[in-house]
């Protein structure tokens, strides 16, 4: 546990100093997140905790965490159930109409992995959709100063070489009825009903869409490129690539987003859509697997075979780099740590929390 709360405070830290006065639009606010057993959810947990233990009790934050615990409950969650400025829900978005009265919501809640969504797409578009909507009308009926909804960049689909860097201006190239659709269209839909909520009611909701966050916290189970390849390292396996390669992404450190996700937060740009991500580098998936096994100083090699399902690669984007002048100008971010430093943090992690039980 030692390395899981070091690695998860210093970022905590990290992003306190980076907001610097700003982090005082929380204080004696009350906040509501969605998802908060998830990857992102443990870094605002611990956000928040961290921020509290600097202020006086009389300017105090109460956060509401929500989760239904479908993959059961994480060890660093104990941390927050014996603190009386958390409040931990177990409850299912979907099923739920009645939400606490707060001043901000984070709603984190979905499933991002293509191995789960695709599994169950039904259930993915329900929390997308039918969960987002029962908290849009909680902030209808009972008005908040800021609504953050996690979007994704998926809903870019496979963009052509004219459109990389992806600005959010772009309208995307996405399948509807593709193994990847549940997913990219419940979070477009999902827009949709937030921009309308915007327009009509006044909710002051903002849309961000992550472009491959990672880091510590993201299971090695999650199905992503990055834990996939840290699973094999941790198993002492030769790294697999189901595919050529050749496709390329870039990866943002996880504290670099949630400083990116904070700032949209705390702003007044309701009804604006940011992309949240890191553009450089760009890096295909194979020298991902390679800068990994060299960070690592392991002797692994990578084995490129054929997945056993065979829908694995349909829709799967060429390219995915972000377009941040957005965000940039109007937020004044800018992502500090590089993929070496973001991997390397990562990999203390896994070791210190994977190694020997898998």
């Amino acid at each position: 546990m030692s390395t899981i709360l070091n690695e998860f405070t210093l970022d905590a830290k990290d992003n306190l100093r980076r907001l610097g006065d700003k982090a005082n639009g929380f204080i004696g606010s009350k906040v509501l997140l969605t998802g908060a057993a998830g990857f992102l959810g443990a870094h605002f947990c611990h956000f928040f905790s961290n921020l509290n233990d600097k202020l006086n009790s009389n300017h105090k934050i109460i956060i509401y965490a929500l989760d239904n615990f479908i993959r059961g409950k994480p060890l660093w969650i104990e941390t927050f159930i014996k603190r009386n400025d958390f409040e931990i829900i177990d409850t299912d978005i979907i099923k739920t109409k009645t939400f606490p009265n707060v001043d901000y919501i984070i709603h984190a809640a979905s499933v991002a992995s293509p191995i789960f969504y695709r599994q169950k797409p039904i259930e993915t578009m329900d929390a997308n959709v039918i969960g987002l909507r029962n908290l849009l009308d909680h902030a209808k009926n009972s008005p908040c100063k800021s609504f953050l909804f996690f979007s994704t960049s998926e809903i870019y689909g496979d963009p052509d070489e004219f459109n990389i860097p992806t600005k959010e201006e772009y309208r995307g190239y996405v399948s509807s009825i593709g193994p990847r659709a549940s997913y990219d269209e419940s979070k477009r839909y999902g827009e949709t009903l937030c921009v309308n909520f915007f327009k009509q009611y006044g909710v002051p909701v903002k849309i961000v869409r992550p472009f491959n966050n990672y880091g510590p916290g993201m299971s090695l189970n999650d199905g992503r490129v990055v834990s996939d390849f840290f699973q094999n390292i941790i198993k002492n396996q030769n790294l697999e690539l189901f595919s050529d390669g050749k496709s390329t992404r870039t990866f943002c450190y996880v504290a670099d987003a949630i400083n990116a996700y904070l700032l949209v937060l705390l702003s007044k740009h309701d009804g604006h859509v940011f992309n949240v991500g890191n553009p450089k580098p760009e890096i295909s998936i194979e020298d991902l697997a390679k800068k990994i096994i060299q960070i690592t100083n392991t002797n692994l090699v990578i084995n490129k075979i054929k997945n056993s399902d065979i829908e694995y690669l349909t829709d799967n984007p060429k390219r995915r780099c972000p377009d941040i002048t957005k965000i940039s100008k109007m937020l004044g971010f800018k992502p500090l740590i590089s993929l070496e430093k973001g991997l390397l943090k990562s990999y203390r992690f896994y070791l210190e929390n994977y190694k020997g039980i898998l």
